[in-house]
C-alpha cells in the first residue's frame, strides 16, 4: 500500500488531533487510584502509559527536527526485519520511561498534549519532506503524521480498556490506512490481514488483543 496521499492531509490531520483529545478525554476519568491499574500494554500501568505518552510526543518533535537524519531514520536505514526494530524501539521506550521523573498521571497527560499539538502544527508546512527510509521506501513526513495519529488512537483504546471500556475512532478505516503508510517495516505483516473491521486488524496487527477486556474483567472486576 502507498503512503497517504495529498487528497488525505485534511482527513490525516484531523484523525491525528481527534486522537490527542481522545486521550486527554479518557485520562480525565482516571480517579488518582485507577492510574495503578493495569493495560493491555504489557506490564504497564495506566501511570506507565501516560509516562511513556509523553516521552514519545517529545521523540516525534526530534525526529522531525532531525530528519531525514535522525536517530529513528539511522535504525530504519539499517532496513531490520520488523521484529528486530520492535525490540530496539521497544528497549528506547522503557529506558526513556525509567529515565522520566516521577509524575501524577495527569501532569503527564498535559504535557503530552501539549507536545503532540505543538507536533501537529508543525506538520502542513513540512508534509512532503522525507521523513526517514526503510529498504526502498520513502516515508513522507505526512506518511509518519499518520502513522503517529494512528498510534495515539492505539494508546486511547489502551486507556479506555484500563477504565474497562471500550473505543473505536470515528473512520477506522482511515486510521489503518494512514497507519500503514507510516509503517512500511510491517507491510509483509500486515498481508492477508484485511478483514471485515479496519480497527480490529488495527488492534491485531499492533500487537494487541482485542479481548483483552475480558481479561481485565475476570480478573480485576471491570465491567465495561
Amino acid at each position: 500500500m502507498s503512503p497517504v496521499s495529498r487528497p488525505g492531509v485534511q482527513g490525516v490531520l484531523a484523525a491525528y488531533r481527534d486522537g490527542v483529545t481522545v486521550i486527554c478525554e479518557l485520562a480525565a476519568q482516571f480517579p488518582d487510584a485507577t492510574w495503578l491499574a493495569a493495560t493491555p500494554c504489557g506490564e504497564w500501568r495506566a501511570i506507565d502509559l501516560a509516562g511513556h505518552l509523553r516521552c514519545v510526543a517529545d521523540d516525534y518533535h526530534e525526529y522531525l527536527d532531525d530528519a531525514p537524519a535522525s536517530r529513528l531514520a539511522r535504525l530504519m536505514a539499517a532496513g531490520a526485519p520488523a521484529d528486530s526494530l520492535a525490540r530496539k524501539l521497544a528497549r528506547q521506550n522503557a529506558a526513556e520511561l525509567a529515565a522520566l521523573p516521577d509524575a501524577p498521571g495527569p501532569e503527564h497527560i498535559r504535557a503530552f498534549a501539549e507536545s503532540a499539538r505543538a507536533y501537529g502544527r508543525r506538520l502542513p508546512q513540512s508534509w512532503d519532506l522525507t521523513h526517514h527510509r526503510y529498504r526502498e521506501t520513502e516515508v513522507t513526513v505526512g506518511a509518519m503524521a499518520g502513522a503517529v495519529g494512528a498510534e495515539w488512537h492505539l494508546h486511547a483504546w489502551d486507556l479506555a480498556r484500563s477504565l474497562g471500556k471500550d473505543y473505536r475512532p470515528a473512520d477506522p478505516e482511515l486510521v489503518l490506512a494512514a497507519w500503514r503508510g507510516g509503517m512500511p517495516q510491517l507491510w509483509p505483516e500486515l498481508t492477508g490481514q484485511d478483514g471485515d473491521d479496519p480497527w480490529h486488524d488495527l488492534l491485531t496487527a499492533s500487537g494487541r488483543d482485542p479481548g483483552w477486556v475480558q481479561l481485565l474483567e475476570r480478573h480485576a472486576g471491570v465491567e465495561s
